[in-house]
């Protein structure tokens, strides 16, 4: 037997079925929506509602934009010859914080994964093999999280772009900066050895 009446239950499974909340949290942000002003909440709802009907893939690199290419496509600063792959768009944001990268993107919008039923047709791999036979890429990073299902994409991708002659490298591993070895797992300290370079 439900406490609450149906609007407010109905409210609360919605906010519950975004990824990482929970019950409570969705309680709590359903009680927060309705003790706004009115005026306030309808704002929140036309936000969600605008960002639906506006927000689109990039044609070229799938990154989310307004426009038909995003501004990182856009840009004539940015070295057209290097695309980085990775598996959403928020990974972009990401790598961009650091300040270091300039190349391009491609956002796959998901990774490999015959578990959860998603394969080469589900993600955009397509859009990938279509920049790398038209567009002057000499180099693909790819950027997938270095778990079981984001390595498997990451080696199909390289596979496939194998007859592109394109260099194709991944994300180094290793220890983050500032810990301490004796908190490393063996996986991490591996890799962190695979990986080294030269000083």
């Amino acid at each position: 037997m439900s406490f609450f009446p149906a609007s407010l239950e109905t409210l609360i499974d919605k906010f519950a079925s975004l990824p990482g909340i929970g019950r409570k949290s969705a309680q709590r942000l359903a009680f927060h929506v309705l003790s706004l002003p009115e005026e306030e909440a309808l704002a929140f709802a036309d936000a969600i509602t605008d960002a639906k009907k506006s927000v689109h893939c990039c044609r070229i690199c799938q990154n989310l934009t307004e426009g038909d290419v995003c501004a990182i496509c856009a840009s004539d600063r940015r070295d057209k010859s290097t695309i980085c792959v990775v598996s959403e768009p928020r990974d972009v944001l990401s790598i961009e914080r650091g300040r270091e990268y300039n190349g391009t993107y491609h956002v796959l919008h998901g990774v490999l994964s015959p578990m959860n039923h998603i394969g080469p047709d589900d993600i955009r791999i397509k859009e990938l093999l279509v920049r790398a036979a038209e567009d002057e890429v000499e180099e693909v990073i790819m950027a997938t999280n270095p778990d079981t299902e984001g390595e498997a994409t990451a080696m199909y991708i390289s596979r496939l772009l194998k007859p592109f002659q394109i260099k194709v490298t991944r994300l180094a591993y290793g220890i983050p900066v500032g810990s301490n070895l004796e908190f490393a797992d063996d996986a991490t300290l591996n890799r962190a050895i695979e990986g080294r370079t030269e000083m």
